[in-house]
């Protein structure tokens, strides 16, 4: 095994993260791969709307406005793209991304990976019976978005066929770092070791600076906040790495920052199910070695499943939400009663026009404490009410919108704020979840518009999983955010605190497996 480390990059963690995240790590990240992760489920659903207004529409366009001033040092310096910002449309960011190049006079072979959009099979698969794999529900009838959480092998097939920048509809958000080290390491379906460490790479640097110190329970130790570094991972050819972020910049990569990511959305650290490999990272160890860089190796691979999970979105109603300033004596007491007055007059409308009632409402009076229940300390004569209502009629929700600012005047003295105008009535976006086999989704690969072949591995293979770690006593670790919570990793249950793992790593600044405490030493 040679000594080569391959580095990557994550420029951004979502749709509408900083743009300045690429021009850091291009010009002093010494990357070899730029990556992104774009894509919730509900931004499929807002791309997918788009894409019916304009066919041309439907992936990220910030992506290639952020993308294309950095062209000519990316191509100068031989850092290959990988970025899921074709959303439902990769074709159209792949042409849009072309025609910057070519007005910047760089040539780019750029491959886009497809099969992912399922919406044209939505009445087949309503037909079939098929179900929300969470809540049982019946499949809905009006679906605005439907996509497979593809692999990383269609990336590696992409970038094997020569393309400089691939784009990607959606896929698995670790995938976009996995396939690049399935790429120019070889490493072939069935090396699920370092598949797992792969993915964990990936998942470690997918939410951006949230890797490297942001959203950190241990938050006062984080410098930096206005030019927070990205994170970077040194990949070796075994697959374990080095976390670590763009030099000069703030943030902060101890095992503590690192463990409260790796836990971030993996569900059991045992048995984290990915298109590729089946994660177990029960026993992985994160080691400071440096100042900002934490070794991380030990996850473990244990074979496949033979589907894909799906996210479609579909419409369930309309809502609106609003904001007000109280400013007087007794301003909760006045607030909980304005709420009630336009809920009340509200009521009454809709009952003098014959339409429902809403199906849900939402109060809730900020700095009064009301989340605290009987614990509240606030003694305040401002607060904010927040109110927001959920109507299945659009009409309802428009009178509910025009009935807010006429409280102004008929209600408490004290009542300012309407700073942004009437509340726009937006439709609900609901999540319906469900696998579909693999065999029976199509993955193609183009580069430069020509058909790449892509063989995708579709047969399940279930590996014992190791054994498990000798029990550890529960321990109350006292952090300097004051959470006092305890981890047992190797039962895959934690106690709730304001970061559960924080807890266990918090203890450890230097050495920590996750299922244990090891002694800490500061760099």
């Amino acid at each position: 095994m040679s000594d080569r480390k391959l580095r990557i990059g994550c420029a951004s963690g979502f749709w509408g993260d900083t743009p300045e995240a690429i021009g850091q790590l291009v010009s002093k990240g010494e990357i070899n791969y730029l990556v992104f992760d774009y894509l919730a489920e509900v931004t499929m659903s807002l791309m997918a709307r788009a894409r019916a207004k304009t066919p041309e529409s439907g992936y990220a366009p910030d992506f290639v406005k952020a993308l294309a001033p950095w062209l000519p040092d990316i191509k100068a310096k031989g850092i290959k793209v990988v970025a899921n910002a074709g959303g439902v449309n990769p074709r159209g960011c792949r042409d849009a991304l072309a025609k910057a190049a070519a007005e910047a006079g760089i040539d780019l072979s750029i491959g886009v990976v497809l099969g992912d959009d399922l919406l044209p099979k939505a009445d087949e698969i309503r037909k079939s019976g098929q179900t929300e794999m969470f809540s049982g529900v019946e499949f809905p009838g009006d679906i605005w978005s439907m996509n497979a959480y593809l692999g990383a092998r269609p990336i590696a097939a992409a970038l094997d066929a020569g393309a400089d920048i691939v784009i990607t509809g959606r896929c698995a958000d670790s995938a976009v770092a996995l396939g690049p080290l399935m790429h120019e390491y070889g490493w072939g379906d069935d090396d699920w070791d370092k598949l797992s460490q792969g993915s964990l790479a990936g998942h470690l640097i997918e939410c951006g600076p949230q890797g490297t110190g942001g959203n950190f329970t241990d938050w006062q130790d984080v410098p930096g906040w206005d030019n927070m570094g990205m994170p970077i991972v040194e990949v070796s050819e075994d697959g374990s790495f080095v976390m670590t972020k763009t030099p000069d910049t703030g943030g902060l990569v101890v095992p503590g920052s690192v463990g409260e990511q790796m836990l971030y959305e993996i569900g059991d650290p045992r048995a984290y199910l990915l298109p590729d490999v089946i994660c177990d990272w029960s026993g992985v160890n994160l080691e400071q070695v440096g100042p900002d860089r934490v070794l991380v190796k030990g996850g473990k691979g244990l074979g496949r499943t033979d589907s894909y999970k799906v996210s479609a979105t579909h419409a369930d109603g309309w809502r609106a939400v609003s904001t007000l300033t109280l400013a007087a004596i007794d301003a909760p007491a006045k607030a909980e009663r304005v709420a009630e007055a336009i809920l009340t007059r509200c009521r009454r409308i809709f009952r003098d026009r014959n339409m429902g009632d809403f199906r849900q409402v939402s109060v809730e009076v900020l700095g009064a404490e009301s989340t605290y229940g009987a614990n509240a300390r606030a003694q305040t004569r401002e607060v904010v009410l927040k109110i927001g209502a959920v109507h299945d009629d659009r009409t309802a929700l428009n009178i509910f919108a025009g009935e807010i600012a006429p409280m102004a005047i008929s209600t408490a003295q004290g009542l300012t704020g309407f700073f942004a105008g009437r509340p726009k009535v937006q439709p609900v976006v609901r999540l319906f979840s469900f696998l579909q086999n693999k065999a029976d989704t199509p993955v193609a690969v183009e580069v430069d518009g020509k058909d790449v072949p892509v063989a995708v591995a579709t047969s399940p293979v279930h590996l014992d999983p190791p054994a498990a770690p000798p029990a550890i006593a529960a321990r109350p670790v006292r952090t300097r955010s004051r959470c006092a919570s305890s981890i047992w990793l190797g039962d895959a249950q934690a106690t709730r605190g304001i970061s559960p793992i924080s807890a266990s790593l918090r203890a450890s600044r230097t050495t920590c497996h996750i299922s244990a405490r090891l002694s800490a030493k500061r760099w």
